[in-house]
């Protein structure tokens, strides 16, 4: 396959490439959109090849853009070099990154999940904010979590700004999706411990016994855990505030959650 030479940002494939920032378009496609050589590159490392390599005229010459597009075309996918004003209208930004990759999204089947294959694992409920949820898919693969559960109305993980906020994670971490009454079954016959952060406990996060697998269960920024979720919880803590402020960044919560059982699991 040859690399096509795309100089309008009108362009039909420019077209379809710059609907994948819209949700109902990637829904229907089952396709997004990957921003950067390096994140591109890490796709590649973790089995995942872009259906299209687009790339800056720019850059056509640079030694990772040329390993990218051979890596592209040998594994079926297709290449297109356009210019500087293509790329910003598929990126919808200025100055965007030189390299955006289009990948098949893969959500692993829930029946999969081998709760005993990896020390920590993570849900989180109704999550909202997509780059919230890109960091804690990012500090998962960080502390090698065995997956990140989805259950019920979760943001995409596959959005533009939550793959941004992974840095490439989105590629290393299995995503699973789960209603509330399969997440239920799944934690009520969890093998270890299913623990919640809420603020309906005084528990010291500190305090608990984090036994192997731990399931890590966080709910939406604003709302928390929902009844349900709390209830099926073996164990539910807090991160105690010491100052003014009376809670944390839903990310920064799940980092210190997430490298405190890592470390517990370590004693």
């Amino acid at each position: 396959m040859t690399v096509r030479e795309i100089a309008s940002p009108a362009n039909p494939l420019i077209k379809s490439v710059k609907a994948l920032h819209l949700k109902k378009r990637r829904e229907e496609t089952g396709l997004f959109l990957a921003e950067g050589a390096r994140i591109v590159m890490e796709g590649f490392d973790c089995g995942f090849a872009p259906k299209t390599l687009i790339y800056a005229r720019t850059a056509r010459d640079s030694d990772i853009v040329e390993k990218l597009r051979s890596r592209t075309i040998k594994a079926g996918g297709e290449a297109a070099e356009v210019s500087e004003g293509a790329l910003a209208k598929i990126a919808r930004k200025d100055n965007p990154q030189s390299v955006v990759g289009v990948f098949e999204q893969r959500y692993r089947p829930l029946p999969e999940l081998n709760s005993k294959s990896a020390a920590i694992w993570v849900a989180l409920e109704g999550v909202k904010d997509p780059g919230n949820l890109g960091t804690v898919i990012r500090t998962a693969d960080a502390v090698a979590a065995g997956g990140v559960i989805l259950v019920g109305d979760t943001c995409d993980p596959f959005s533009v700004e939550s793959v941004r906020a992974t840095m490439g994670s989105i590629f290393a971490v299995a995503i699973f999706r789960a209603s509330l009454i399969e997440f239920l079954a799944l934690s009520r016959d969890w093998p270890g411990l299913a623990v919640g952060t809420a603020l309906q406990t005084e528990t010291d996060y500190r305090s608990v016994d984090y036994a192997t697998p731990t399931l890590l269960v966080m709910g939406a920024e604003q709302s928390g855990l929902s009844d349900a979720a709390r209830s099926a919880c073996g164990a539910l803590v807090r991160l105690p505030m010491k100052g003014r402020a009376d809670s944390l960044n839903l990310a920064v919560s799940a980092g210190v959650m997430l490298y405190h059982i890592a470390s517990a699991h370590e004693r």
